[in-house]
């Protein structure tokens, strides 16, 4: 077993032990996710947004993270609000008797420089394990193209009538379902909690599954935990990002920095954190060849040595991660990105992830494939490209997980 003494500063020498994040047990741990790709989304100038978030696990205070981490430009949050749903009304609206004005550092606005994140001070409120929240926010001034999280799979309602933020409806909103400067809820919990991150692509971030519904993987994972009766609660954090590659990126696209360079942002500085799934490395393999870009061709070793730098930083922080096998995807519509070669990697790369350095395997390649045809997606949890599944398949895979990897 890894002792919580494995990691030492200089003061180390003196026989004193440094606890690793992992092991702090201060009752914070991040219950919501969404990363933050490249700033490709609209501009915002004088406009309130009102994004809805579904927990995972419940607690006692609730704190929301702000981004302008990829953001070029300051941004000015004039005021924030978080709120319960209404029941029935107009989409997008809140039941204005749970409503709290957030503050930071005691103030109700706040300043986020490029580069920077902030994080509200807590709010005292009751939430049960899959509560739904509606964050909104006022941003007075312009922000240049947005901080996003491109595929967000949940509708963003957006009024340009000033600051409605505590408004029970947003006048006259337009939506999106792009995550705008929103990317971690952290609850506090009773008991001993923990938090589990699914790093991922597209497969994670649960690509073209019903939107505002929930039906990702990881959301099918949370339902399955929170369900749990006596067990200690269990936050899941959504790292997955549509696109998104190991070991290559580019500022240009809309797939976000590289899982190696969002490592620490996404993943290890998330409270509680206790464990890490990882399933990447389909579009290291499929991207170069689809998007013409034969000088980001990588071999199957390559992957591995990128999921091996994962598996060390992970470590070194004081939690397990668990490898998921990649999914099949021959005969995706996706032009170029199916290859025999390709195939090769991922089945080499799946050998690894069976028997290579994680804690355990989640073995999502079985819980999809078509048994008569192996290389490829079963047809009932396919959603029409072969290479992602739909809400069934989603389902089946969070289904797939056992439960007491997160005893």
């Amino acid at each position: 077993m890894r002792s919580n003494c494995a990691l030492f500063v200089a003061a180390a020498a003196a026989g004193i032990c440094i606890a690793s994040p992992a092991a702090r047990a201060d009752g914070w741990i991040g219950s919501w996710g969404a990363s933050d790709v490249f700033p490709v989304g609209s501009d915002v100038n004088y406009q309130t947004l009102r994004q809805f978030v579904r927990l995972s696990a419940g607690g006692k205070r609730v704190r929301v993270r702000f981004s302008n981490a990829t953001g070029q430009y300051q941004l000015v949050i004039g005021a924030a609000h978080l709120a319960k749903p209404a029941t029935g009304g107009a989409p997008g609206a809140i039941d204005p008797a749970t409503d709290h004005a957030l503050t930071f550092g005691g103030a109700g606005a706040v300043t986020v420089a490029p580069g920077a994140e902030v994080v509200s001070d807590p709010v005292d409120i009751d939430l049960p394990p899959l509560s739904t929240l509606a964050i909104s926010m006022f941003v007075p001034r312009w922000t240049g193209p947005a901080v996003i999280h491109l595929d967000g799979v949940a509708t963003t309602y957006i009024s340009d009538d000033a600051d409605s933020t505590a408004a029970a409806a947003l006048p006259s909103p337009h939506t999106s379902t792009s995550r705008f400067f929103i990317d971690e809820v952290d609850v506090e919990a009773a008991a001993q909690p923990g938090a589990v991150v699914t790093l991922g692509d597209s497969i994670t971030d649960g690509y073209r599954s019903q939107v505002d519904a929930n039906h990702r993987w990881p959301d099918r994972l949370a339902e399955r935990l929170a369900a749990r009766s006596g067990a200690a609660p269990v936050g899941v954090v959504n790292a997955g990002v549509s696109g998104n590659r190991i070991l290559h990126d580019r500022p240009e696209d809309l797939f976000g920095p590289s899982a190696l360079a969002r490592l620490d942002r996404d993943v290890l500085s998330t409270p509680g954190l206790r464990w890490v799934v990882l399933m990447e490395g389909i579009n290291d393999i499929g991207h170069s060849t689809s998007a013409g870009l034969p000088e980001q061709d990588v071999t199957a070793e390559q992957i591995i040595a990128g999921m091996k730098q994962i598996v060390a930083r992970v470590h070194a922080h004081g939690a397990k991660i668990y490898g998921a096998t990649l999914t099949p995807y021959e005969g995706t519509v996706f032009h170029g990105y199916y290859q025999p070669e390709g195939e090769a990697k991922r089945e080499a790369v799946n050998a690894w992830i069976r028997h290579g350095d994680f804690d355990a395997v989640i073995d999502f390649d079985a819980a999809v494939r078509d048994p008569d045809h192996p290389t490829r997606i079963r047809a009932d949890y396919d959603v029409g490209d072969h290479l992602h599944p739909n809400d069934a398949g989603y389902r089946a895979m969070g289904d797939a997980v056992d439960l007491k990897l997160f005893d």
